[in-house]
């Protein structure tokens, strides 16, 4: 890329003071005639949230020049850990830099909790203190929740999500994980789904939940961060992929990593003993390359997971085993919990469908934030 390109890109509405003056008679009490002081214009527009466009300049890679000339220093990286106001990116070369963020990044109309997130793809104008990211290159996929009525990015540009669970201390969650697995297919993302500390209870107790999520070809591993089983199949899933690591806090999630990838040496925290639920030690995602010629996503707990714009209406379609039964349905917007002539209600009665499944479809169609810790 040898010249700067341009984009026109909305903005939100500017923080400025009010433009009109509206103490007049207030300032004319104390001071007298200040009429002379007034604007005689004032400038109206009907554009609600958001200002005019504005065209925005990209800047060129390294090796280029900008519109005057002069030689361009803007160079690529992948962010590796995004939080507050700085961003580290590391570039082609294995250079990490800490990175500031251009505020026009932060004044651009989006839904976006937060412009930049672990995973993605920038350009940075200037290296070392002075380091800014100027551009985030549009993401491949992105595993995303509601936060707050906005976009919460966990990670992006992955390849495939480990959905991480625990047989015990705390609890298996079923419905959150069947909220991921609804995210991750959304998002064209290939989902694993991994249950941890199996050495605490008898593994035969888990093979009726596994078959379930067997039967619907999503990949179900068994394993333990204490006694190594189940991590070989899991070195296998790793090779040459880029995968994001998800789950509710104390599942053990860095504990597995630390079992993968001895070297990253991540911080673990045993779980309360007074309420079974995990300590958060991970604070941010952070993207971890490892020795299976990919990469890792370590994140966060979570400590519930709300899909983000998801419709009612199009949460059967979402549960793999549910989608073909809801097309004999009788009515074509069918709810599947009160409507006669429903399929995915009678294959239930028939023992056909999971009755635990049809019951977190219900709750998601309905906005239910099943999955909170």
């Amino acid at each position: 890329m040898k010249n700067s390109r341009t984009s026109r890109v909305a903005f939100r509405k500017n923080r400025h003071a009010r433009r009109r003056q509206t103490d007049v008679t207030r300032q004319f009490a104390n001071d007298g005639d200040v009429s002379e002081n007034l604007a005689s214009t004032e400038r109206l527009s009907g554009k609600g949230e958001l200002t005019r466009k504005r065209t925005v300049k990209l800047p060129a890679i390294e090796g280029g020049v900008d519109n005057s000339g002069n030689a361009n220093d803007a160079w690529r990286g992948q962010v590796l850990h995004a939080h507050g106001l700085d961003s580290f990116v590391r570039d082609e070369f294995g250079q990490i830099t800490r990175c500031a963020i251009r505020q026009v990044l932060h004044d651009v109309a989006t839904d976006q909790r937060h412009p930049v997130s672990a995973g993605d793809w920038v350009h940075v104008q200037g290296r070392n203190e002075e380091a800014a990211i100027c551009f985030i290159e549009p993401r491949r996929s992105a595993l995303s929740r509601s936060s707050r009525g906005r976009r919460h990015t966990l990670v992006a540009n992955v390849d495939q999500l480990f959905i991480v669970g625990s047989a015990a201390q705390p609890d298996l969650k079923p419905g959150l994980i069947d909220r991921m697995l609804v995210a991750a297919d959304s998002a064209g993302i290939r989902p694993v789904i991994c249950i941890n500390k199996i050495d605490l209870i008898d593994p035969a107790e888990l093979l009726p939940l596994a078959g379930v999520y067997a039967r619907m070809g999503y990949p179900v591993i068994l394993c333990s961060s204490v006694t190594g089983y189940g991590l070989s199949r899991l070195k296998i899933e790793l090779d040459g992929q880029v995968t994001a690591v998800v789950g509710q806090s104390g599942v053990g999630k860095s504990s597995l990593l630390n079992r993968l990838e001895p070297a990253l040496e991540l911080p673990v925290s045993d779980v309360s003993r007074d309420n079974e639920k995990g300590r958060h030690t991970t604070t941010a995602a952070r993207l971890l390359p490892h020795s299976y010629n990919g990469s890792f996503v370590d994140t966060p707990g979570v400590r519930q997971f709300q899909l983000w714009e998801t419709v009612p209406a199009e949460v059967p379609s979402a549960f793999r085993d549910l989608r073909p039964l809801a097309n004999h349905c009788r009515y074509p917007d069918c709810s599947h919990s009160h409507e006669s002539g429903c399929a995915v209600k009678d294959a239930v009665a028939d023992g056909l469908l999971d009755t635990r499944r049809w019951e977190s479809c219900c709750y998601l169609a309905a906005g239910s934030e099943e999955g909170r810790e």
